[in-house]
């Protein structure tokens, strides 16, 4: 498999590109401040060096996330009208974004055993914006805001694939007139098989009955 980014934002992956549909772009676009070069910058002075992540892949190795030009020639492609000096902001943001996706990921992975066999990897990515999932659904409802993207990431562990849920939130800084972008992922297993159920049941457990009993141990002071 060629190296491409983690999240491929609804549309399929070309070899050495990250697409990004449209609403990905524009909702990207209206959540960052607004860029104001010292001075102009056009496609051809984007960078092409691409960051390695720190998401481990299923044939060794680690995912790759694009370049700035190859960020800005995806949405070229798709006739998404793309603005070059977006993409010094986007690409830095994007893959922080997805690193800590991943980081909330394995902390359901933890303790697991997915290091007995070399670790959790990433096997398949699909950005699914347009579908919101039952909880997102339900919150929307109960009148919160509902997420601007959402990512389903299937990952292996010896052998077992489960299915993650990545719903993307954003906020604002303190301040009225903050510029400085928050943004909030709700991670979970997929309750789509019996591991992912189990998952979900363990960790609400743990949460209810966790805090019970911490609450209820005397204090040696």
């Amino acid at each position: 498999m060629a190296d491409k980014c983690p999240v491929d934002h609804g549309s399929h992956s070309s070899d050495q590109s990250c697409p990004v549909d449209h609403k990905s772009r524009t909702t990207w676009a209206s959540v960052l401040p607004g860029t104001r070069p010292a001075h102009p910058v056009n496609a051809s002075s984007l960078s092409t060096e691409r960051e390695v992540s720190s998401i481990p892949r299923i044939d060794n190795g680690n995912w790759v996330y694009p370049s700035e030009a190859q960020f800005f020639a995806a949405m070229a492609r798709k006739n998404h009208n793309p603005h070059a000096p977006d993409m010094k902001t986007i690409i830095p943001i994007h893959n922080a974004v997805n690193e800590r996706a991943w980081s909330e990921l394995m902390k359901w992975e933890s303790g697991r055993g997915g290091e007995k066999c070399g670790g959790v990897k990433l096997v398949t990515f699909k950005g699914r914006p347009n579908d919101l999932t039952p909880k997102a659904r339900l919150m929307t409802l109960l009148g919160y805001s509902a997420p601007f993207d959402r990512h389903d990431w299937v990952v292996e562990r010896c052998g077992t694939r489960i299915r993650y849920v990545i719903d993307f939130y954003t906020g604002r800084g303190a301040g009225p007139s903050s510029n400085n972008v928050s943004f909030y992922l709700d991670v979970r297993p997929a309750l789509d098989n019996w591991e992912g159920v189990k998952m979900r049941a363990e960790n609400i457990w743990q949460d209810w009955f966790g805090s019970v009993r911490s609450n209820n141990i005397p204090s040696q002071s």
